[in-house]
């Protein structure tokens, strides 16, 4: 999606290399999740690991690649829609509240 967004939206700047840094970043987050390979989408996660900005700028490069997924790799799309209908699992027992 990151780099679809990159080359095709209007409002990206393709040349700096925020994109990549953001993949980057994207990139560290999934290897150190806590659910590990069970993750659930990220809208459904009880756990925010971005930052607040970085959150609302990905949200962003959703909100427009999304769509057009759905003709550059069809495959991926529903795979990843598919993935959004898995149910969230139990928090692993270390990252849960003290009561």
């Amino acid at each position: 999606m990151l780099t679809l967004y990159q080359r095709r939206c209007p409002d990206a700047n393709p040349d700096d290399g925020h994109y990549d840094a953001l993949y980057a970043f994207a990139e560290k987050r999934l290897d150190r999740c806590v659910f590990g390979t069970e993750k659930p989408a990220c809208r459904q996660c009880p756990v925010h690991c971005y930052p607040s900005a970085k959150r609302e700028e990905m949200k962003q490069v959703m909100r427009w690649a999304g769509p057009r997924m759905l003709w550059r790799h069809p495959l991926l799309t529903v795979l990843h829609l598919l993935d959004d209908k898995k149910p969230v699992p139990e928090l692993p027992e270390k990252y849960r509240k003290k009561k």
